[in-house]
């Protein structure tokens, strides 16, 4: 684990942010997604897209191999050095234009993402053809995977239809990075069941833990998300969180033994990030407790 041992700068709250908030203010959670398409519709005011993956995805995937295994995996009827490779599957909730999703499958994954917004999967569809050519295989011999962008509600079932093999065992990685922090904290049960339900037995989960600095009061999006709430909601998939009067999370021990619990297999400030999260973000890396 990496840690700092100076004080970060805070990112000051800014226009855009404020803009965002007022958009969903006094809405009601269920209407969120066509509130999300209506800003992807003219695509004028998208204050989360940085253009590019996160630096810190692109180091934790090419940089911590002993965490996450490799792309692909021998075929379970082939010999293990020259058998026929499998992909393994990836997938990115609320993937915004797709960055993340083309860097995942130009590592070698069968890469999915999954949006609510009609016009944000039109948005990704065409910044996969115009721009592939920025997301080249990065090991020629493991090549490129697919891509596929799906419409739908994370929360329901009606997408996998659109994910070769539907959900099978589940998907081998799965990221987080700003959909989580999109939803409004009531969600955050549901959030953390569903993660559990559609990681693979021996899958891992990316957590790239944004905003950690904003104080829950502020309300959102992006609603705060400091260290502790996922470690909440992620050791106990499903269960009602609580929160102090400042919306801090209060801490439930001991803890009760969840069968569909994740642990916390790494976690470490990365080096490389957006300019938003510099100083504050974290990377925390999640695997099935059972």
């Amino acid at each position: 684990m990496t840690t700092s041992s100076t004080t970060p700068t805070v990112p000051v709250p800014n226009e855009a942010r404020e803009r965002l908030r007022q958009h969903f203010l006094n809405s009601d959670p269920c209407t969120h997604p066509s509130r999300w398409d209506d800003l992807w519709k003219t695509g004028d005011f998208l204050p989360w897209d940085r253009g590019a993956p996160n630096p810190a995805l692109v180091d934790t995937l090419t940089q911590r191999p002993e965490l996450l295994g490799p792309a692909t995996t021998t075929s379970t009827t082939g010999d293990a050095t020259t058998g026929p490779r499998q992909r393994k599957r990836a997938l990115v909730p609320g993937c915004g234009k797709g960055y993340d999703v083309l860097l995942l499958a130009s590592l070698g994954y069968d890469a999915y993402g999954v949006e609510a917004s009609a016009n944000a999967v039109k948005a990704c569809e065409k910044h996969a053809a115009e721009q592939a050519e920025r997301y080249p295989a990065r090991d020629t011999e493991v090549g490129s995977g697919g891509v596929k962008f799906v419409l739908g509600d994370f929360f329901k079932d009606e997408w996998l239809a659109g994910v070769d093999g539907g959900l099978g065992e589940g998907f081998d990685l799965i990221y987080d990075y700003t959909f989580l922090c999109a939803l409004p904290p009531a969600f955050r049960p549901a959030w953390s069941d569903r993660m559990s339900s559609l990681l693979s037995p021996t899958g891992r989960l990316i957590c790239l833990e944004f905003p950690t600095y904003k104080p829950p009061s502020t309300g959102g999006p992006p609603w705060a998300l400091p260290p502790i709430v996922y470690e909440e909601i992620l050791t106990r998939p499903g269960e009602e969180i609580q929160y102090d009067s400042e919306g801090n999370v209060v801490v439930q021990t001991p803890a009760r033994d969840n069968a569909k619990a994740l642990v916390r297999i790494a976690h470490w400030q990365p080096e490389r990030t957006h300019e938003v999260g510099r100083g504050t973000d974290w990377v925390g890396i999640w695997k099935h407790k059972y």
